[in-house]
């Protein structure tokens, strides 16, 4: 079996309201990249990884005149994908959606949300993912209330063969300082959102714990977009997101091969899933954003992972149209897992 997550930079602007890819020669929201460029690039790459399951991060938008399943599964049509069925959680405000494109031939899914409704109030044990939680964020005994900007999406998983398991598709992201006035106050705004992204790494750890001392086989995959050595809140906080979501020592880990090099590698080369240009200082920047975690027992069923780099990986180099196609899709690269399950 083979399961990906792939963050699509503005996925959304390829569809019409009604779901239909548009491979037209209009501007995708991609720098000097047309809609059927971008479209056309992302055909290549799903063609490329043939997954069996991909957690698409940034998936086309659901809401009152947009959908996010019918858009995917327009799309997986369009380049004759296996992958054809689409399923999604609760939708967000940003346009940009968590959906599992899935081949309904190898496993079924289904959203499946734990946790308690909680209302305004807010619950300290992690809640269902599209309510509040409550936590002291910087120690001045006052709870705070957080949101997910875009709630976790849960799966109840199962094989053909009749494997279950759950798996997690999460972006933890933390806002831009939008609105600061200056140096001190982006500084201010920077930390609290932030601190708050941290908080939803808690709240998403406590519902990974709750899955593993129930001894449940478990997949948390997405975009973190934090890491070791990612940016100068590290020191202030002690630990990333990333850190807190594979687990303290005195709990039942999550294990990501590329997260486990980062964090052992303070100086040195270490993985990337992900190249952004840097307008202000002409060149690109490239982080380790995007990982499959997976729980202790899934790690006795021969899991392998790779990350799908155009420039690091050799048999994608080594393919022009593949190696052109990952450039052109996204900003961020997929990153499988090949598993006996």
């Amino acid at each position: 079996m083979r399961i990906a997550t792939y963050n699509v930079e503005w996925m959304n602007t390829l569809f019409d309201d009604d779901g239909t890819l548009m491979r037209d020669t209009v501007w995708s929201a991609r720098h000097n990249i047309t809609r059927a460029r971008q479209a056309d690039a992302l055909g290549t790459v799903f063609k490329a990884m043939d997954a069996d399951a991909v957690m698409i991060i940034e998936a086309p938008d659901s809401g009152r005149k947009r959908s996010s399943t019918t858009a995917l599964e327009s799309f997986a049509k369009a380049f004759g994908l296996r992958t054809n069925k689409a399923v999604t959680g609760f939708a967000n405000d940003t346009q940009q959606e968590i959906t599992l494109l899935f081949d309904p031939d190898k496993m079924q899914a289904r959203h499946d949300p734990i946790g308690a409704e909680t209302g305004f109030s807010g619950s300290k044990t992690a809640p269902r993912f599209d309510e509040v939680f409550r936590i002291d964020l910087d120690v001045d005994r006052t709870e705070d209330l957080v949101k997910f900007s875009k709630p976790p999406l849960e799966l109840a998983m199962r094989t053909t063969q009749g494997f279950e398991f759950r798996m997690i598709g999460a972006h933890l992201k933390s806002k831009a300082p939008h609105g600061a006035k200056n140096h001190d106050e982006a500084m201010r705004f920077s930390i609290a959102n932030r601190r708050k992204q941290l908080a939803q790494a808690i709240w998403l750890r406590q519902r990974v714990s709750d899955h593993l001392n129930a001894r449940v086989p478990l997949m948390v995959m997405g975009d973190l977009n934090d890491g070791p050595g990612l940016d100068e809140f590290e020191h202030l906080f002690g630990r990333s997101s990333v850190e807190i979501v594979l687990g303290r020592t005195d709990e039942i880990p999550l294990f990501d091969p590329h997260a486990r090099m980062a964090l052992s590698r303070k100086l040195g080369a270490a993985p990337t899933t992900s190249r952004f240009w840097i307008r202000h200082e002409k060149r690109f920047l490239q982080a380790l954003l995007d990982y499959i975690m997976i729980s202790p027992d899934l790690r006795d069923h021969a899991p392998v992972w790779r990350i799908w780099h155009p420039l690091d990986d050799p048999d994608c180099w080594a393919q022009p149209e593949l190696r052109d196609a990952l450039v052109d899709a996204s900003d961020h690269f997929p990153v499988t897992l090949d598993i006996e399950i």
